[in-house]
């Protein structure tokens, strides 16, 4: 693989695309639809080919030789004066077994999405051109390793979501799009102001021997850097450092969503199609733990071994919050949206550990709770396209009139509620062994396991309220599901039950790189006042 751009490719097949459906005449629908089919199909098969060539035995964090499918270029290079020097930022992106994972995942929600979409009938050119440029900037998130060229792609999506909400979504459409609009926005103005932050705090030798500013992942988490009197100096008297990882990690919760800044996000999923309910569950929600663990944990080794503990605090509140919520809906697509707040709540416990088995469980379940949550997504959407209902109250003995349909169901809840030999339990597993195996979070480790039974709780009680019982009459015409819903439930039940089984398919992709962030966060934790909070 050494010279292929497989990493480019991956990111801006999509955009090729959309340059492609924008070129072709609005009333040419089945056209459009097939270009974007292609275009994801592409970057799934991309994506195993990545896969296959992905060497499981090198992996890290800090160095360029720990990173696979490098590509570094220059891309901006002026002299911006006397005090600010040489501005170098280069279009640099790398895979390791972090974003492996999540470049997979990216691929295979997209695909999945498009067949989804495929009952699209209004502005059909807007919506895929707008979902073909989300695709590019997801996937561009995961694969760069220079802060610019991350900030970009995370901004980008920003634009694609607000008009995929508030054009093609439901009622409430304009209010849910403005509300995510403004909190990642106001989560982004935190991330920009970081990043200047370090920009000026980290330097890089050039080949002509001089220094200059550097916006690269790998220069910014030099030992060097951070420990020199810059602005983010941990010596700064104004204890900047401290307040730079508080506001990074806050923009990173919002995308989360970490308890309190989760309101936008139930809002954010009754609205928007069932396609971009599967993209913002399925991979949205992974970047900002994802940007936790790639950004904040590494840059800032001492300040994350000091508020590990309130990492898992809040992942607690998390899973226990939104589990009750979740138990209270009546809306069938509310009831999934909060359960992705509860969820989520049990990467946020496994990265809390900062040990080996827990932040596994972490990325795991990023992983899985993507899978699931798609499917359970998609569920709702087969049965409020036929019905034009989710109210959890409307129907019961589905199993009877749809029985296949019922069968995928099954999985997706199991799944959900973490049952043995479905891939949800793997990754929760996991995450508690981490966690409990640490003094500090133990506590809050036992009070997370009632997330557990409340899961089992509202996802027993609501297969109950929709297959069991009596079917009302005039549901009795509903149709089970037909060949691209196979195609679709098909993929992800696969993939849930074959890691189920055999978990160490996906966990020795990461093993390696979880290992050298755990190094690396214990060797490079220095006895720094940082305040608390």
């Amino acid at each position: 693989m050494d010279g292929f751009p497989i990493l480019t490719l991956l990111t801006f097949i999509p955009v090729i695309g959309m340059i492609i459906v924008l070129a072709l005449p609005g009333k040419m629908e089945k056209e459009i639809k097939y270009v974007t089919l292609l275009s994801t199909a592409i970057q799934v098969v991309l994506a195993v080919i990545l896969l296959s060539n992905f060497d499981y035995s090198a992996g890290g964090i800090f160095q360029k030789e720990s990173f696979q499918f490098i590509e570094k270029y220059k891309w901006i290079e002026i002299f911006g004066g006397s005090w600010i020097g040489t501005i170098k930022i280069d279009y640099f992106v790398g895979a390791d077994g972090l974003s492996v994972p999540m470049i997979l995942l990216t691929a295979l929600i997209s695909f999945i999405a498009t067949l989804s979409s495929w009952n699209i009938n209004k502005s059909v050119k807007g919506y895929f051109a707008l979902f073909l440029l989300l695709d590019a900037a997801m996937m561009g998130v995961f694969v760069s390793l220079n802060f610019f060229l991350f900030y970009i792609f995370w901004e980008l999506m920003l634009l694609p979501m607000y008009f995929l909400i508030g054009i093609w979504g439901g009622p409430r459409k304009e209010y849910a799009a403005i509300k995510f609009f403004i909190y990642t926005l106001v989560g982004s103005v935190f991330m920009l102001l970081v990043m200047i932050g370090l920009y000026f705090s980290a330097t890089e030798t050039l080949a002509n021997g001089s220094k200059a500013f550097s916006f690269d992942f790998l220069v910014l988490m030099d030992k060097a850097n951070y420990l020199k009197d810059g602005i983010l100096s941990p010596f700064n008297p104004h204890n900047l450092r401290f307040i730079a990882y508080i506001a990074l990690f806050i923009g990173f919760a919002i995308k989360i969503p970490m308890f309190p800044f989760h309101t936008w996000l139930p809002d954010a999923h009754v609205e928007a199609p069932t396609p971009i309910s599967v993209i913002l569950a399925g991979v949205l929600l992974k970047m900002g733990t994802y940007g936790i663990l790639r950004i904040s944990y590494p840059i800032f080794p001492q300040i994350t071994h000091d508020i590990a503990w309130y990492i898992g605090l809040f992942g607690m509140i998390n899973i226990i919050y939104g589990a009750l919520v979740a138990l209270a809906q009546k809306d069938f697509k509310k009831l999934i949206a909060y359960s992705s707040v509860s969820h989520m709540g049990y990467v946020m416990l496994g990265m809390a550990s900062l040990t080996t088995t827990g932040i596994n469980g972490a990325i795991f379940q990023m992983f899985n709770h993507g899978t699931i949550t798609a499917m359970l997504f998609l569920i709702v959407g087969v049965v409020y396209d036929r019905a034009h209902t989710r109210g959890l109250y409307d129907f019961g003995g589905l199993a009877n009139q749809m029985p296949v349909y019922t069968g995928f169901v099954t999985v997706a809840f199991f799944a959900a509620i973490g049952l043995p030999s479905l891939s949800g339990f793997v990754s929760e597993a996991l995450v508690f062994v981490g966690a409990f195996g640490v003094d500090t979070l133990r506590t809050l480790t036992m009070f997370s396991a009632l997330g557990i039974l409340l899961g089992a709780a509202y996802m027993l009680w609501t297969l109950q309220r929709l297959f069991f019982g009596q079917l009302p009459e005039k549901w009795k015409s509903l149709k089970d599901i037909d060949a691209r819903e196979y195609a679709m439930f098909i993929p992800l039940t696969i993939i849930i039950i074959f890691l189920g089984i055999y978990p160490s398919a996906m966990l020795n992709i990461m093993n390696t790189s979880v290992n050298t962030l755990v190094e690396f966060l214990s060797v490079n934790i220095h006895n720094i006042s940082i305040g608390g909070l």
